[in-house]
């Protein structure tokens, strides 16, 4: 039997919403397994803020670039993280990420973007420790993320921005289309900002196929725990479960969502309505959202604890 620590339950309460004894319950019930812990909560309806991320944050910046290529466009996105919020005002860091943003285009990967040669003939990985020593905190290239399409453009967009295309979230669209660039690339920007907001719930896939089916098969079970709990009959749950399915794709399916911009339509039909405008169809092919510092913990500093063992010492 694990054991059940005050922070442990502290933990699930964070997450959840839930109150102390339930916490503690759940956590006993599954043997301190988190993640079991989540869902038993999820089940019994006891979770308050079942959605909500375990994100804590890490600063820097999150940076987006996208470049013509002829009929098309190719972007990318870049998180280079950073031990404070002062860094990410630091115009030296801020130069550093934007042309790292830059290159990170025809990086495929962090490694292949690490090798990449600044306009300093210094690699990307060298940069970064050069920064290391002359800012005086770490730092480095956490992920990146490309989209191309050919023909049409890719959207960028950029929320909470500390400067030309970066800041704390980014957000890169892909609107395949022969049609009139300029419609495309406003319809883009909007389906951006929207993918930004994340509203009801940070979209997960484009279309619904696209989905982690574990991810499905995870709220799939989560339903039917929550309509078993009403006592109802078997057939009965089934069609709850798949009329609370259907509610779940809506809200992290992107096509399927409420567009923010107009509210009596899907993205999907805000596509659709604009390829007048654009004089061809219009298909979204791709998107990134990025956010400045998700899932990385970081260190929660006992400032007491310190100054007191210092004391002792």
């Amino acid at each position: 039997m694990a054991q059940i620590t005050a922070a442990l339950v502290k933990e699930l309460r964070d997450k959840t919403g839930a109150g102390m004894m339930d916490a503690k319950k759940a956590l006993v019930e599954v043997d301190g397994d988190m993640e079991a812990a989540v869902d038993w909560l999820r089940k019994k309806g006891l979770s308050k803020a079942a959605k909500k991320a375990d994100r804590v944050a890490a600063e820097g910046l999150v940076a987006v670039k996208a470049e013509d290529t002829g009929a098309g466009m190719s972007a990318a996105a870049v998180e280079v993280n950073a031990e404070t919020d002062f860094v990410a005002r630091n115009e030296i860091f801020q130069n550093a990420v934007g042309e790292i943003a830059g290159l990170a285009i025809k990086a495929d990967s962090v490694e292949a973007l690490n090798a990449s040669q600044m306009s300093s003939g210094k690699s990307v990985a060298d940069t970064m420790t050069d920064l290391i020593a002359q800012i005086g905190e770490n730092m480095s290239v956490r992920r990146t993320a490309t989209l191309s399409v050919d023909p049409g453009v890719v959207a960028a967009y950029v929320h909470n921005a500390a400067g030309d295309g970066m800041g704390k979230i980014g957000v890169l669209v892909a609107l395949k289309s022969e049609g009139d660039k300029a419609v495309l690339a406003e319809l883009g920007r909007k389906v951006a900002m929207h993918v930004a907001a994340g509203s009801p719930a940070p979209a997960l896939a484009v279309h619904e196929g696209e989905l982690d089916q574990a991810v499905v098969e995870k709220e799939r079970q989560v339903f039917a725990g929550q309509a078993r709990e009403s006592g109802k009959p078997e057939q009965i749950v089934e069609k709850m479960v798949e009329g609370r399915l259907r509610k779940f794709y809506e809200e992290v399916v992107l096509l399927k969502q409420v567009f923010v911009f107009d509210t009596d339509k899907t993205v999907a039909e805000a596509i659709k309505a604009a390829e007048g405008d654009a004089g061809a169809p219009i298909e979204l092919t791709g998107f990134v959202r990025m956010v400045l510092g998700e899932g990385v913990e970081k260190k929660e500093e006992d400032f007491a604890a310190e100054v007191a063992a210092v004391a002792k010492g």
